[in-house]
């Protein structure tokens, strides 16, 4: 094994379909759907009154009440998704510390929580903030925490690149443990905007499905019925971690973190470029950094948001990098179930495609009913598919252009 080969040693999820890696990865194979009303807060005055909303989360504090209660939402699942992350790693004691680093990929914060206070405050519910209502919106939060928590003193950075904050994070985790910066990083993704202001807004550039009377056919990635997709929240983790570190501690890895990729659009700031010309040159670039040819990927998981413009885009980026493979290439949506995750979703989303190397089942796309020739692929429809894949690819695109493209290959010593 190469001196720069980056393995998956730990995995840990918070989603809207279940807690814990097995839940979220059962129940996502099993077609189960997290799209429900909202339950959070009175929507009913709001035009879209739907969301893929994490349901029994008790966040467990195994660590001190003075750092618990310096957590948003947001961070609770983020930190709880590294939790099972570091335990399923053997990871929850380090000895070196120096060399364990953390990336976090967050795309909105906790603008959520300030919405609400602030809402509070002009309501008169309030008469004064806080002093934790800072540390609490603070997006690199989750990053310091697990630091304090764990005690890790490695490289700590929080990554904001919108919809692709995820990809991002295993992106600059992969780089640092290249450059020698460090053997082990804790990449986390953390989201949770449900908030009245923020759907309003984006209920207002018509990016949200309106289906608020069949929720669990809103989100229709593909489909040519699509019409907007619809908010998730959760937490994801992956501990990675250079081979050479690994067979150090004596641990098993899951996959290998093969290749990745972002680029640009250049286009628009919400848009993405009709031509897909920026996704697939991030997907070209993490090929070549893999050394795969196209052909060589099984499935991928689209970024797929349930947009009309968004998924007729990412089709024909595919097809521009796949070409006539990209009629046999598997792809499936995971936003179907868990609705859009945003950061925590370009984390959960490899996840899905490490768990489908592992088992040899593809994970469906739900509501995939009338297919749209702008979206001629070969989608995992509505059941989960049995292949025997040697390579998967996750793409996560993002508001501002943001393009990112991550590359998991099976291991030798994968666990279980």
């Amino acid at each position: 094994m190469q001196d720069n080969t980056l393995v998956v040693t730990g995995m840990g999820a918070v989603t809207p379909i279940g807690i814990g890696i097995d839940a979220y990865w059962n129940n996502l194979v099993s077609g189960v759907c997290g799209v429900a009303p909202i339950t959070r807060f009175d929507a009913s005055d709001l035009p879209v009154r739907i969301a893929a909303e994490v349901s029994n989360f008790e966040f467990k504090q195994d660590i001190s009440p003075q750092l618990a209660r310096n957590m948003d939402i947001f961070a609770q699942y983020a930190f709880a998704a590294a939790q099972e992350a570091l335990q399923d790693a053997n990871l929850e004691r380090a000895d070196r510390p120096e060399r364990i680093g953390v990336v976090m990929g967050t795309a909105m914060d906790g603008m959520g929580l300030l919405a609400h206070t602030q809402a509070q405050l002009a309501a008169g519910v309030l008469n004064r903030v806080g002093p934790r209502l800072v540390p609490m919106i603070l997006g690199n939060m989750t990053a310091g925490l697990l630091a304090i928590a764990y005690d890790f003193h490695g490289p700590s950075m929080t990554l904001n690149t919108a919809c692709s904050s995820g990809g991002d994070a295993l992106m600059t985790a992969a780089m640092l443990l290249r450059s020698g910066e460090a053997d082990c990083m804790i990449v986390v993704g953390g989201e949770s905007i449900l908030s009245p202001i923020l759907i309003a807004s984006l209920a207002a550039a018509k990016a949200l499905s309106r289906r608020n009377d069949a929720p669990a056919q809103a989100s229709r990635p593909f489909d040519k019925e699509r019409d907007g997709f619809v908010i998730g929240e959760g937490g994801g983790a992956i501990v990675l971690e250079t081979a050479k570190h690994a067979a150090r501690r004596g641990v098993e890895s899951y996959a290998t973190l093969a290749g990745y990729a972002n680029t640009q659009d250049g286009y628009h700031i919400t848009a993405p470029d009709p031509r897909g010309t920026g996704a697939a040159a991030c997907m070209r670039i993490a090929l070549q950094r893999a050394g795969l040819n196209p052909s060589d990927i099984g499935y991928l998981n689209a970024h797929g948001t349930s947009t009309p413009m968004g998924d007729k885009a990412e089709t024909l980026a595919i097809h521009s990098v796949f070409g006539a493979n990209s009629q046999s290439l598997a792809v499936s949506s995971t936003k179907s179930a868990t609705g859009h995750m945003m950061g925590a979703g370009g984390i959960t989303e490899v996840i899905a495609c490490i768990k489908a190397l592992q088992t040899g089942l593809l994970p469906p796309t739900l509501n995939y009913t009338t297919p749209d020739p702008d979206c001629n692929l070969n989608i995992v429809a509505n059941i989960a598919r049995q292949a025997h894949i040697t390579a998967a690819m996750s793409n996560s695109l993002g508001f501002g252009g943001q393009n990112s493209s991550i590359i998991v290959t099976r291991e030798t010593t994968n666990k279980r």
